[in-house]
């Protein structure tokens, strides 16, 4: 009986290396793509989701529009949204923010650049693959440790190493939880591209505009008449 506490005791020392381990590679990079983080060894990694040569892009755009209904022009963006099997995100008078299938980025902004008229535009990409591999990295190892875990907790023979083995655990658990979170953000990110679209009303001339431009048709019709 004394023997097998002491094997239990090392087989928790020993995970509890391991999860230290893999706590360090949990710290987040302050950068927005991970280069240094991403652990040396990566032979028993699953790299199934996302191939070693294909690299995972988050394009956006934004382009700023002057029309004459600034409202007619957020019913339109709406539209646009569903037609390309995407959402709208946030939508007011003055900016709407729609996301559609990446596939269809350039012609959206295309149905949306006919609109108004267009005052400025800008499209840009940014590679998340290092960060994407690097969080499978870290799920994967943390889904490891949790496994090992578990069979400790089944050799567990008294309730105060039992709860030690169930506090990390959990610990393991929302770890793999928020990894998870983060992925699937990014690939969403990655198969909806972001359009911002800004709004600004067409400048409506007053009575003496008006005057003005009635006198400016009338001289070049008087003009082209001569």
């Amino acid at each position: 009986m004394i023997l097998y506490r002491h094997s239990f005791v090392l087989l928790l020392v020993l995970a509890l290396c391991f999860t230290c381990c893999t706590s360090m590679e949990e710290i987040p990079s302050t950068s927005p793509i991970v280069q240094s983080s991403r652990p040396q060894d990566k032979s028993d990694v699953n790299f199934s989701e996302v191939a070693i040569n294909e690299r995972k892009v988050i394009y956006s755009a934004a382009l700023t529009l002057t029309v004459k209904d600034p409202d007619s022009a957020v019913v339109q963006l709406t539209a646009l949204a569903q037609q390309y099997n995407g959402y709208v995100n946030q939508s007011n008078r003055e900016r709407v923010i729609i996301r559609v299938k990446s596939e269809f980025l350039e012609p959206a902004m295309e149905q949306v650049a006919a609109m108004g008229k267009v005052e400025a535009r800008n499209v840009s990409g940014m590679d998340v693959t290092e960060e994407f591999l690097d969080f499978q990295i870290r799920l994967d190892n943390a889904k490891k440790a949790r496994e090992r875990y578990l069979e400790l907790l089944a050799k567990a023979e008294n309730v105060g190493s039992a709860l030690l083995v169930e506090k990390e655990l959990e610990r393991l658990n929302g770890t793999i939880d928020r990894l998870t979170g983060k992925i699937n953000r990014l690939n969403h990110l990655e198969a909806f591209s972001t359009l911002t679209v800004t709004l600004k009303e067409k400048t409506k001339p007053g009575l003496l505009g008006y005057i003005g431009i009635g006198l400016y048709h009338s001289v070049k019709w008087l003009f082209v008449r001569n």
